[in-house]
């Protein structure tokens, strides 16, 4: 509502058709926002069907030459629809993003570069990715992320919360791969999209993110960043980052990236253990943590079959 209210603010607004695609919410979702938003188009998935397949049904009702895919948790600030489609319209680019704020309104990773065999989802690891971490460091590797961007600033990826990509270039490369439920889909879709032509951030433009607000509340996770790898929601994304790397760069940088976070587990709780007897702390948050790593780790290797033989195949596990 707040989305669609921000929006409205613009008399921009009406020159675009608007979709919202329902993945089974069981609430009054559809009456509400009609009853205040008649201009509205509403599709129902009929179940909950990940950020892939919704995006998907919805881009297959735009009747535009450019699409947009936009987050309800987003805010739209100055005109930001208005201004990006004129800057991208008239531009060579296949796709583009602007420049997200978290609603504090300090800057918010809204694109990134891509990593030989995606290294950069070892990070996270506790005790294992700070290790890599400090070796791409001393190696002074190039930061992936782009936190704060240039006026027009050339990305690999694209945050999937506001991600504009000309018509013909999905035609081109393909529609969201249907395999993904949540997480990841956009930066392999990216990967497709940019064999058609340069993506960018306008890094003038903005809008507000809320991050992770529906699913964490829905999976019940306390943490609402993208390096949790504990809980259910961890697991979702442990699993979708495996996929899209099996995907976009084949399987030994998937077997390589498995093998990694499964060395990570006893690396965690024997590091943990340590730094927890020599600065007297409890360790029993940090073993309930790598107990949850662990499991995740070994629900990734059940599936791994599945995902070696890269045969289509729903990976929802929330």
């Amino acid at each position: 509502m707040d989305c669609l209210r921000s929006a409205m603010v613009f008399e921009s607004y009406k020159n675009f058709e608007w979709i919202v695609v329902d993945n089974d919410s069981k609430d009054a979702s559809k009456e509400t926002i009609l009853q205040e938003f008649p201009f509205v188009v509403w599709h129902d998935m009929g179940y909950n069907a990940g950020f892939a397949r919704a995006n998907n049904a919805g881009i297959r009702m735009a009747k535009g030459e450019n699409i947009l895919l936009l987050n309800p948790d987003t805010l739209i600030l100055k005109d930001a629809l208005q201004k990006t489609l004129d800057l991208f319209s008239n531009s060579n680019y296949a796709a583009c993003g602007v420049q997200m704020l978290h609603p504090n309104l300090t800057t918010q990773i809204s694109g990134s570069h891509f990593m030989k065999g995606g290294l950069n989802h070892l990070l996270p690891l506790p005790y294992w990715g700070s290790f890599l971490k400090w070796i791409a460091g001393f190696m002074k590797m190039q930061k992936p992320s782009i936190e704060v961007a240039q006026a027009e600033e050339k990305v690999d990826w694209i945050s999937g919360a506001f991600l504009m990509v000309k018509k013909q270039v999905i035609e081109a490369a393909g529609l969201m791969d249907e395999d993904f439920f949540l997480y990841a889909e956009e930066v392999e879709w990216c990967s497709r999209l940019g064999k058609q032509g340069s993506l960018c951030i306008y890094g003038d433009i903005h809008i507000v993110h809320i991050i992770g607000e529906v699913i964490s509340s829905n999976s019940k996770s306390k943490d609402k960043s993208y390096t949790n790898l504990f809980d259910k929601k961890g697991l979702q994304f442990i699993l979708s980052n495996h996929v899209r790397i099996r995907k976009q760069y084949g399987l030994l940088w998937f077997l390589i990236q498995l093998l990694n976070y499964t060395i990570a587990v006893p690396i965690y709780i024997i590091a943990s253990l340590i730094h927890n007897l020599f600065t007297l702390q409890n360790p029993m948050p940090d073993l309930e943590k790598s107990m949850g790593l662990g499991y995740n780790v070994l629900r990734v290797w059940g599936l791994s079959g599945q995902i070696i033989r890269n045969q289509p195949y729903f990976y929802k596990v929330l």
